[in-house]
C-alpha cells in the first residue's frame, strides 16, 4: 500500500508539473512581455569626394537618421572603410539601389545638373540615401514623397521621407528582411 501511496503522489506530482509547466507558457511573466530591442544597422558613408555637397549629404543622412530606427547613417573617419560613397559630379544625380549591408558598397552621385536647374540639394542627398536604403523611385510623385525625386518640383524642398517610405526602410532593415533586397544592385538616375 506504500508503494501504491508513493505511485499516486509521484504521478499527482507529474500531473502537477505539467500544470505548472502550462500556465507558465500561457501567462507570461513580465520578462516576457517586455518588447525587444528592434535590430540596429549601422552604415557609414564616405563624403570625402563630395565636394560643395559635403553639408547636403549630412543634412540629408540626418533626414533618415531623425525619421527611422533600424538604420542609421555615419560618416566615415578618414581612412574608414563606408559602405557608402557619395561624390559630386555634373551631371544628374544617379546611385546604385540597395538595401546596402554593413560590409557592402554602393555609391552616391550628387549631380550638379539637377542643382543647376533648381532642385534642392539636400532634398537630393536624401532621396538617393533612399536609394542606398532600398527604396526605388516612385515617379511621378508629389513633393510630400521624397523618393518622387525630381517629379516633385524645383520648389520642392522636402527631404523627409513619407509614412510608407520610412516604413519600407524600417521593413529593408529589420531581422526578418535582412537577407533579401531583390532589386539591389540597379542603377537609377534621377533625371526627368
Amino acid at each position: 500500500m506504500g508503494a501504491l501511496i508513493s505511485v499516486a503522489i509521484a504521478a499527482f506530482s507529474l500531473v502537477g508539473g505539467v500544470s505548472s509547466a502550462t500556465a507558465a507558457t500561457t501567462s507570461p511573466t513580465p520578462e516576457q512581455t517586455r518588447p525587444t530591442a528592434s535590430l540596429q544597422t549601422t552604415l557609414y558613408y564616405d563624403d570625402s569626394r563630395a565636394a560643395e555637397f559635403k553639408d547636403a549629404v549630412a543634412k540629408g543622412a540626418q533626414s533618415w537618421n531623425d525619421n527611422v530606427n533600424n538604420v542609421t547613417l555615419r560618416r566615415a573617419a578618414p581612412g574608414q572603410r563606408a559602405e557608402i560613397t557619395v561624390f559630386a559630379s555634373n551631371g544628374w544625380p544617379r546611385a546604385i539601389l540597395g538595401p546596402v549591408r554593413p560590409g557592402g558598397s554602393v555609391w552616391i552621385e550628387m549631380g550638379r545638373q539637377a542643382v543647376n536647374q533648381g532642385h534642392d540639394p539636400v532634398r537630393i542627398a536624401a532621396h538617393e540615401f533612399g536609394h542606398s536604403l532600398g527604396l526605388p523611385d516612385v515617379k511621378p510623385g508629389p513633393c510630400s514623397s521624397l523618393m518622387s525625386g525630381s517629379t516633385g518640383g524645383v520648389n520642392c524642398k522636402n527631404a523627409t521621407p513619407n509614412a510608407a517610405e520610412r516604413a519600407r526602410a524600417e521593413r529593408n532593415y529589420s531581422f526578418a528582411e535582412a537577407g533579401s533586397a531583390p532589386a539591389a544592385g540597379v542603377t537609377v538616375s534621377d533625371a526627368p
